[in-house]
């Protein structure tokens, strides 16, 4: 089973797991894509890609998980505090619907991403397989970053510009944020507030 965060991502992975002959069911759990909109955008593309590999999807009950996420999240705002906690949500409860599911292997997409904490990655996977008697697949996906974008590109997939978070969005338009607050300080100024 592979746990897919979303269809650009899938596409590297999804591709070389066919050609190793791997018979796999995806499983979408992202309680962390925020807003509704991306959340949809990101399906849509996942189906294109999963339907493109012939690789067929259980999600998970809750599809947008707005508010369990942000329990799950108490207060943590920084990268540093907020990601191991979002991997372990989403892994674990792969290893969870492995087990379930009578799947002997699970693992990530989020092993694609040049941006991922493989290290931290491996280590939550393993614990939660050890937890619910599934085991780990390890691949670095990393190596074919390059032909994955150029197979999301091929497909004509939405491509998102950030994780999914509602924090990770934020830190995408810091420059922005930081432009606009000059912008509205030098008027200030001039209005003589």
């Amino acid at each position: 089973m592979i746990h897919i965060c979303c269809g650009p991502c899938l596409a590297y992975p999804a591709d070389v797991l066919k050609k190793q002959g791997v018979d796999a069911v995806g499983y979408f759990y992202n309680p962390n894509i925020h807003p509704f909109t991306e959340l949809e955008k990101r399906l849509e593309a996942l189906k294109t890609v999963a339907e493109t590999y012939g690789l067929p999807v259980i999600h998970d009950e809750e599809i947008y998980g707005l508010e369990t996420w942000l329990v799950e999240m108490g207060g943590r705002f920084k990268v540093d505090e907020r990601c191991p906690v979002c991997y372990r949500m989403r892994v674990e409860k792969a290893a969870k619907k492995a087990a379930e599911l009578g799947v002997p292997y699970y693992t990530t997409t989020l092993l694609y991403s040049r941006y991922q904490r493989h290290g931290l990655i491996r280590e939550i996977g393993d614990e939660a397989g050890r937890r619910y008697g599934v085991v780990f697949y390890y691949q670095d996906f990393r190596s074919g970053w390059n032909e994955g974008i150029a197979i999301s590109k091929r497909l004509g997939i939405y491509r998102q510009p950030y994780c999914g978070c509602i924090f990770s969005e934020a830190e995408r338009y810091a420059k922005r944020i930081k432009r606009l607050r000059g912008d509205f300080s030098a008027r200030n100024q001039i209005a003589g507030l």
